[in-house]
């Protein structure tokens, strides 16, 4: 049999109080002398009582709990290593504060929306963190309507209510430009994520901007849309090589996307970076353990996951809504780039 949850009768009966006094103890109201609230705590401390979330809600009180939603493709959660190493730092950060994460995988933005209704109705939650901002994305209004605190995970559109963590993907893109460019690359394409996520457009303009001011054909500096698996990157690479003028560099969005476009140039016989630079924008030990080793922007998502959590319950305390620019990643060059073929 399950082993029975203490309660405040339990606590009562062996601090030899009553129920009520054992409730005004416990939630730090007046009512009880110093000498019974220090015993009533020690009796519940030793019967291992905890409050109850749901009690606790019922009656307004936190929750002691955030939600975080995923309205992806649930096939692409087990091989894209930032979205694990950014939970890893939410983590970190709310196990300080003893917050419980409440994580759910949906079809699509509709679907999150309703799921942060019930949330909020139900009162599950005492906030969330939204991820994959998109563009004329309905949530920030949402959340702001309903009163739930939240944060956006990779900025919002200007005029939204509620905090943003990003990191600048502008900036970012126009660096790994630079390192091609600088090797003599004019055919470059970029194997971008799912169309639509601000994130997504930001690098898809800053490739346009700067292949324009750099002069070079804009049919042969590109982008092309994928789910961000490891099955579309391949079979993107795969096209993109059997073109009659293929590119000379290609940058993917994730690593899983970059790792699997490299083991399809072998497999193609094109040799990298004699033949085909490759460059992976966040890095992780698989960019580090293949052969050759990928060109990568390097970030500490840990750290990136944890500076959302914290402005999260930055919110909860009471602080306004802000935005809050992280590091800029850093482009690491590793085997995997060199100069463009002649």
């Amino acid at each position: 049999m399950a082993a029975r949850r203490p309660t405040i009768k339990d606590i009562a009966r062996q601090a030899g109080v009553s129920e009520s006094a054992v409730s005004f103890a416990l939630n730090d109201r007046p009512g009880v002398s110093p000498g019974t609230r220090d015993r009533i705590h020690r009796v519940a401390e030793q019967l291992g009582w905890r409050p109850s979330s749901a009690a606790r809600a019922l009656s307004g009180e936190r929750t002691g709990a955030v939600g975080l939603v995923l309205a992806r493709p649930a096939r692409t959660l087990g091989v894209e290593s930032f979205f694990l190493q950014l939970v890893s730092g939410v983590q970190e950060a709310l196990g300080e504060r003893h917050v419980a994460l409440l994580f759910q995988v949906v079809e699509d933005v509709a679907a999150e929306c309703e799921l942060y209704r019930r949330w909020w109705a139900e009162r599950r939650v005492d906030g969330v963190l939204v991820v994959d901002p998109r563009m004329s994305d309905p949530r920030p209004g949402l959340l702001a309507e309903l009163g739930l605190p939240a944060v956006v995970v990779g900025g919002t559109e200007s005029g939204e209510r509620v905090s943003a963590v990003w990191a600048d993907d502008t900036a970012a893109m126009a660096s790994i430009i630079d390192h091609l460019h600088g090797l003599g690359h004019r055919r470059i394409v970029h194997v971008a994520g799912l169309s639509g996520l601000i994130h997504t457009e930001r690098r898809i303009a800053c490739l346009r901007a700067e292949a324009a001011a750099r002069r070079l054909d804009p049919a042969e500096v590109r982008s092309v849309g994928t789910d961000y698996s490891d099955a579309e990157g391949a079979e993107v690479t795969r096209r993109l090589l059997e073109e009659d003028t293929p590119p000379t560099a290609i940058i993917y969005d994730n690593d899983v996307m970059a790792v699997a476009g490299l083991a399809t140039a072998l497999e193609c016989s094109v040799a990298v970076p004699g033949e085909l630079s490759v460059v992976a924008w966040d890095d992780s030990a698989l960019c580090r353990v293949t052969h050759p080793r990928l060109t990568a922007l390097v970030r500490d998502t840990a750290a990136f996951g944890r500076l959302t959590a914290q402005e999260l319950l930055a919110l909860l305390d009471g602080c306004p809504a802000r935005s809050v620019q992280s590091d800029l990643p850093r482009l690491e060059p590793r085997d995997s780039t060199g100069p463009a073929p002649a």
